[in-house]
C-alpha cells in the first residue's frame, strides 16, 4: 500500500515520457520527409515496404490510414519518382503489388543513420532482460495502437488490454 503513490507517480512519468516521445517522433518523421522531398504518408509507405518487401495497394492503404484513392495517387507519385514499382498481381489482375526499388533503399536509410547509431549506443548499457522488457512493451503498445485504429475505423471492438 505504501508504494501506491510512488507507482502512480512513476506511471504518470511513463505516460508523459511516452507522449513526448510520440510527439518528437512525429516531428522527426516530418523533418525526414521534408528533407527527402516526400510527404509523411509517402515516407510511411516506403518504410512499410522496406519492412515487408512487397504489399498490395490495399495493405498500403491500411498501413497509412489513407483512402484507396489517396493511395493510388501516392503510389503513382512514388512510382514516377522512382521509389517503387507497381505491377498487377498475376493471380488477381485487380490487385496491384507495390515493391520498393532496392537501389533507393540506401537513400532512404541515410537520414536515419546518425539517430540509429545513437540509439545503438543508448541500449549498449542495457541488460538482455531490460531490452526484452522494452521489446515486450513496444509489442504490447503496437497491439493497442492496432486495436484502437480498428475501433476508430469503425471496427467492432478494440481490446482494452494487450
Amino acid at each position: 500500500m505504501s508504494h501506491e503513490p510512488a507507482r502512480a507517480s512513476a506511471i504518470a512519468d511513463l505516460m508523459r515520457a511516452g507522449r513526448e516521445m510520440s510527439r518528437l517522433s512525429m516531428v522527426f518523421r516530418y523533418a525526414i520527409a521534408e528533407r527527402l522531398g516526400l510527404t509523411v504518408s509517402d515516407l510511411e509507405c516506403l518504410d512499410y515496404l522496406a519492412d515487408v518487401g512487397s504489399a498490395t495497394a490495399g495493405q498500403v492503404a491500411e498501413r497509412t490510414n489513407l483512402t484507396t484513392g489517396a493511395v493510388t495517387s501516392m503510389l503513382r507519385r512514388l512510382q514516377q519518382a522512382g521509389y517503387v514499382t507497381a505491377e498487377r498481381d498475376p493471380a488477381d489482375r485487380r490487385r496491384l503489388i507495390v515493391t520498393l526499388r532496392p537501389e533507393r533503399t540506401a537513400e532512404l536509410k541515410q537520414p536515419y543513420e546518425q539517430f540509429a547509431e545513437g540509439a545503438e549506443r543508448l541500449i549498449e548499457g542495457y541488460s538482455v532482460e531490460e531490452v526484452r522488457l522494452l521489446v515486450r512493451h513496444y509489442d504490447r503498445m503496437q497491439a493497442m495502437y492496432l486495436a484502437e485504429l480498428d475501433r476508430l475505423r469503425g471496427g467492432e471492438t478494440a481490446q482494452r488490454s494487450a
